[in-house]
């Protein structure tokens, strides 16, 4: 027989494990650093221009950063910083090398979501996250799943739940139930309306006296912040059931979507939400904020099956909130709700594999333009990254063949070069911001 005590005592082992992992992958201080990239990368994958163009750049303009020099003197290395400044100073054939950005508009919020587990959609957000960042964007992730994947791979491990999207949802619970009792003070009608009461053991929290910014973590990664989850945060399915029943008028599902409001629009460039595996509380507050909605599935029947499932249930939530909901405020993002862009991207996917390519397509006979052209393949170094908590942005190429690294690495940028299109057409179609 087990009881909660062998299951602790089962973590606790594994948690040696986890310890043991982050020594390796991390540095002495168990905190994650980000690597610097060779001026290989920095031409030819970062900026799109052979190498000896980009010795010109550096050698016409000596005040430009010019990074770490091997000792051999054959190879310079840059960290993310620099290579921010020199894609800001330098121009090729007139044009800047600084990714396409609407004037006026807000950050584009993309949500990664399926309720299938495995389904790759950790591995999606980190490494869209990471090219995004490369690519010369601020980024801000944000983990809804309680499993945490994204936060660790991050480099966060010390996450109280108070400061994960549970903590914005009761702060957001607070606050509206707060906004909610001036009005029906300051009504003048001679009606007279119920004040809505929250017991002490939720204002005793003090979570209604957060600023946003304490939400926000850094990274290792300059340009990339997190708003992290933990393994206790899945307790706001639960809490969440309660809050509701103590003010039924508040709108639970666009708490992080009011929370992303109080930001400055220039601050970020780009959100990508982290969904957890199932429809719930979390999840709901993720596709309702979100723009942009991209749905990841591995190749095989029974996850396009989970797929099928996922958008089914997803379109009644959705439509049950627009029924019930339909009069109350719910921030810059108004019922019913609407996406910008939907789209489908086939993970785990190996060409040779017969099964994999009739899945590819039977995906594309369902679903059309919604499919992403781009599979993300299953390769040796996305195994390895993924085990090391990184992605493959993150791992050295010098750590295993070019010719391995390089298709790897391949076939995430072709995915988020996709991805980049769709977002900037959605991004266009926000409306802008006063």
């Amino acid at each position: 027989m087990f009881t909660h005590s062998d299951l602790a005592r089962l973590q606790a082992q594994s948690l040696k494990m986890q310890g043991w992992i982050r020594r390796q992958t991390f540095s002495p201080s168990n905190e994650k650093t980000l690597r610097r990239f060779s001026s290989w990368e920095v031409a030819e994958l970062i900026f799109n221009m052979n190498q000896s163009t980009f010795r010109g750049k550096l050698a016409a303009e000596p005040n430009l950063p010019g990074g770490e020099v091997e000792e051999d003197g054959r190879q310079r290395w840059f960290s993310l910083d620099e290579i921010n400044e020199l894609r800001r100073r330098i121009k090729v054939n007139r044009k800047s090398l600084m990714p396409p950005r609407p004037d006026g508009k807000r950050a584009i919020r993309a949500a990664i979501a399926n309720f299938k587990g495995g389904a790759g959609k950790s591995t999606v957000a980190l490494h869209f996250a990471h090219a995004a960042a490369l690519d010369g964007y601020r980024v801000l992730v944000v983990d809804f799943d309680p499993q945490a994947t994204l936060s660790h791979s991050m480099g966060l491990s010390d996450v109280g739940e108070d400061h994960t999207v549970w903590g914005i949802m009761a702060r957001d619970l607070e606050r509206e139930t707060d906004r909610m009792n001036a009005a029906v003070t300051g009504a003048e009608s001679g009606t007279t309306l119920p004040r809505r009461k929250l017991p002490a053991s939720i204002r005793d929290m003090g979570l209604g006296q957060l600023r946003t910014s304490d939400f926000i973590k850094t990274t290792a990664w300059s340009t990339i912040d997190i708003i992290p989850s933990c393994a206790n945060a899945a307790f706001v399915e639960f809490a969440s059931a309660q809050y509701r029943h103590l003010n039924p008028e508040w709108t639970f599902f666009g708490a992080v979507s009011r929370f992303l409001d109080a930001l400055p629009d220039d601050a970020y460039d780009v959100i990508i939400f982290d969904c957890p595996p199932a429809i719930g509380y979390q999840s709901m507050n993720a596709v309702f904020a979100a723009d942009v909605l991209y749905i990841p599935s591995g190749p095989g029947y029974w996850e396009y099956d989970s797929t099928t499932s996922f958008i089914g249930q997803l379109a009644e939530a959705l439509g049950d909130l627009s029924d019930g909901f339909e009069n109350f405020p719910t921030g810059k993002i108004v019922l019913p709700k609407a996406f910008a862009d939907v789209r489908f991207l086939m993970t785990r996917f190996e060409p040779s594999n017969e099964l994999h390519t009739a899945m590819l397509g039977a995906f594309r006979q369902v679903f059309g333009d919604r499919m992403a052209e781009h599979p993300i393949e299953l390769t040796r170094a996305v195994e390895q990254s993924g085990r090391f908590l990184s992605s493959v942005y993150e791992i050295d190429y010098r750590e295993m063949t070019r010719g391995t690294w390089r298709r790897a690495r391949g076939t995430f940028d072709r995915a988020y070069e996709e991805f980049r299109t769709h977002l900037v057409a959605a991004w266009d179609k926000l409306e802008d911001e006063a």
